[in-house]
């Protein structure tokens, strides 16, 4: 591991009980101006998980601690009640179709994040994934907390354990299979992102809208390694908020995830011509097996300051 890294550990790694809420609130009340904080929950049929992170959040810290301002859930095209879980729950819930209508909306996580940075209003932002299950306000108390405690913070990732079922500390299998040796080979000041993939981070507005936006999977990573080359390794954070407990991918789904992951490297690394976007996966049929291809993610959004209806709503 690099000497630089050693030394980000330990003046960049912190626990959620560092900075309890009331701390936070009285940083946020001190600050000239006061920060406001959005977090936003992109979800695609998640009515089983997405009720209970809202109405965490909003007891804990909308309505016992003023912390968060605004709760957006975008939805993405959702076949169940998620919107209306969601709604009833107390988020303000946008479709992915009425943001930026002019821009037809694809698939895929990262097109969802992008286009909240055009409905919500935060000087901070936190992302929180709907499939969260036994859910902790300190998933975004602990990320948002550096944020509004550190000026020269800027990007802080959650970091946490992942249990497989019954098997602690199995999850992430994609983190550890190619995300994180693709970091320590080509980017190894980030060696030391427990959970480079994780879903729950914050960052500076300021920051977000001047980063690019894979459409799919590889938007965790894109943008990870976009902030680290945008601001520096000493602005990036993470914090430890526990156990993450959801619901878990499928073999063949987390190898589309590996691919997009790494087709998202490799856009960085030659910023040239893609080796073969798509992945040819396997089923077995009555004759053996069939191939079956499948497109990977080869759209990134560029930063969102450069899009005309966002650059006219700061202007308002």
């Amino acid at each position: 591991m690099l000497e630089e890294v050693e030394r980000w550990l330990a003046t960049r790694t912190w626990s959620a009980a560092d900075r309890p809420p009331s701390r936070l609130l009285a940083a946020k009340r001190s600050a000239n101006p006061s920060p406001t904080v959005s977090v936003v929950l992109p979800a695609l049929d998640e009515e089983a998980t997405v009720g209970d992170i809202v109405t965490v959040i909003r007891r804990e810290l909308m309505e016992r601690i003023p912390l968060v301002d605004e709760l957006v859930v975008i939805d993405s095209g959702s076949t169940d009640r998620t919107a209306q879980v969601a709604a009833a729950a107390g988020a303000r819930v946008v479709h992915r179709d009425a943001i930026l209508p002019r821009i037809p909306a694809l698939p895929g996580k990262g097109e969802v994040l992008w286009r909240s940075l055009m409905v919500t209003r935060g000087d901070i932002v936190c992302f929180v994934d709907a499939d969260l299950r036994d859910f902790s306000a300190d998933f975004v108390s602990g990320i948002v907390g550096p944020l509004l405690t550190d000026p020269d913070v800027q990007f802080v990732k959650a970091m946490y354990d992942r249990p497989l079922g019954e098997a602690p500390g199995q999850g992430g299998r994609v983190t550890e299979l190619v995300a994180r040796p693709l970091l320590n080979l080509h980017w190894p000041s980030l060696a030391g992102f427990v959970q480079p993939l994780g879903g729950e981070y914050a960052a500076r507005r300021s920051l977000l809208e001047r980063l690019p936006f894979p459409v799919g999977y590889g938007v965790e990573l894109a943008l990870l390694v976009d902030a680290l080359h945008t601001v520096g390794l000493d602005a990036l954070a993470q914090v430890d908020v526990g156990s993450r407990k959801h619901r878990h991918q499928d073999g063949r789904a987390l190898g589309r995830m590996a691919a997009a992951i790494y087709r998202t490297a490799q856009l960085r690394l030659s910023r040239g011509h893609l080796v073969r976007p798509s992945l040819t996966q396997f089923d077995r049929g009555e004759r053996g097996f069939v191939p079956v291809t499948h497109e990977v993610d080869t759209v990134e959004r560029p930063p969102m300051r450069e899009i005309g209806e966002y650059a006219a709503r700061r202007a308002a």
